[in-house]
C-alpha cells in the first residue's frame, strides 16, 4: 500500500503486546485501537501528524513487524521500542516475593510500555475518575466517535480506526455533548484545562520522573492516581503506583499479606520492597494477572463494595 513505512524489530526478549499495550487500550469498544489474532493496531496523534501502526510478531516470536500509514507514521515507527518496551529494564528487578516471582516468569512478555503521547493517555484518565470503567470506557469512545476522524491506513477488519480526539477539539466541545457523552461538568473541566496546557504537558515526555509528577499534579484536578496512570502508560514509568484505586490496595493486600481489605497505606506498605527498585508499578501490573485470575476460583480478586454506575444523560 502506498505511503506506508515499515520496519522489522529483533526483539531481545519474549513480548506478549495484549499485556504490554494494555494500559493504552480503552476495552472492546475502543476505536481508536485494536487488539486481534493479526496483531495490534492503533491510531495515534504525533508531533509530525496522525498515524496509524500496525503491530504483529513473527519469526517464532522474536521479530515485530512494523508498519505504519500517514503524515506522522515516520516518527511513530521510530519510537515502537519504546511503545513495546524494547527499553524497559528489567535486569535489576528481583521479584523477592514468592507470587511476584511466579508471576515474573509466567509472563516474561510483560514489558512496561512507553507511548510517548502524554495528553493521548491524559483524557481518557480524566474520564475514569470516580466512575466505574465500563461507563469511562463507553464515554471515551463516545467522543472518539462524535470527533469522528478517521485514521490514515487500512481498515483492519473491514472497519477503519479513528483518531483519538485531539485537544483542539476537546477544548471547544460545548458543555451539552460532554453531557451526551455521560460526562460531568467537573471531569470536562479538567479534560479542557489538560487540552489548554498540551504542550507543556508533552514536555514531561523528556523529564525526570519527579519532575513530570510535578508538572502533571500541578494541573487542577489531577491528583496521585491520574498521574500514575498516565506516568505508567506514556512516560514508561515503572513505579508509578496508582494511590487512590478503587481496586489495587485490596488486591494487594490479599496477594502479598492474605489480608481481604486494604487501604492506600497498606498498599504502599506492602509494596516497600520494590521501592528502592522502582519497580513498584510493575509488581501491580503482574498481581492484576494474579486478580484476574484467581476472583472466580475462591481468591479476593476483586470482590467487594463496587462502584455505582452513573448515567447523568437523561438528567
Amino acid at each position: 500500500m502506498a505511503g506506508v513505512v515499515e520496519n522489522l524489530l529483533r526483539l531481545r526478549a519474549p513480548l506478549d503486546l495484549r499485556l504490554t499495550l494494555w494500559p493504552l487500550h480503552h476495552g472492546g469498544i475502543d476505536p481508536t485501537m485494536r487488539i486481534g489474532p493479526d496483531g495490534v493496531w492503533r491510531a495515534t496523534r504525533t508531533p509530525e501528524g496522525a498515524a496509524t501502526v500496525h503491530l504483529a510478531l513473527g519469526g517464532g516470536r522474536s521479530e515485530l513487524r512494523v508498519q505504519a500509514w500517514g503524515p506522522g507514521a515516520a516518527w511513530a515507527v521510530e519510537r515502537v521500542p519504546d511503545l513495546v518496551g524494547e527499553r524497559d529494564d528489567v535486569d535489576g528487578f528481583r521479584p523477592g516475593h514468592p507470587l511476584v516471582a511466579e508471576l515474573h516468569r509466567r509472563h516474561p512478555g510483560l514489558r512496561m510500555c512507553r507511548s510517548h503521547a502524554v495528553v493521548e493517555a491524559l483524557v481518557p484518565t480524566i474520564i475514569e475518575q470516580k466512575v466505574v470503567g465500563l461507563d469511562a470506557k463507553q464515554s471515551y469512545a463516545w467522543l472518539a466517535k462524535r470527533c469522528g476522524e478517521a485514521a490514515p491506513g487500512p481498515s483492519p477488519g473491514g472497519a477503519g480506526l479513528l483518531l483519538p480526539p485531539s485537544p483542539e477539539w476537546l477544548a471547544r466541545l460545548p458543555s451539552w455533548d460532554w453531557h451526551r457523552g455521560n460526562v460531568e461538568r467537573g471531569r470536562a473541566e479538567t479534560v479542557r484545562r489538560a487540552c489548554a496546557s498540551a504542550r507543556r504537558l508533552e514536555e514531561t515526555i523528556d523529564m525526570a520522573p519527579a519532575d513530570a509528577e510535578r508538572r502533571l499534579r500541578a494541573l487542577p484536578g489531577i491528583g496521585p492516581w491520574s498521574s500514575a496512570k498516565v506516568r505508567e502508560a506514556a512516560l514508561g514509568d515503572a513505579d508509578a503506583v496508582a494511590v487512590g484505586d478503587y481496586h489495587f490496595p485490596h488486591m494487594v493486600s490479599w496477594a502479598l499479606a492474605g489480608e481481604r481489605r486494604g487501604d492506600d497505606a497498606r498498599m504502599l506498605e506492602l509494596l516497600a520492597p520494590w521501592e528502592d527498585q522502582r519497580q513498584r508499578a510493575r509488581v501491580v501490573r503482574l498481581l492484576v494477572l494474579a486478580a484476574v485470575g484467581t476472583s472466580s476460583a475462591g481468591g479476593s480478586g476483586r470482590r467487594g463494595p463496587r462502584m455505582p454506575r452513573q448515567d447523568i444523560r437523561a438528567l
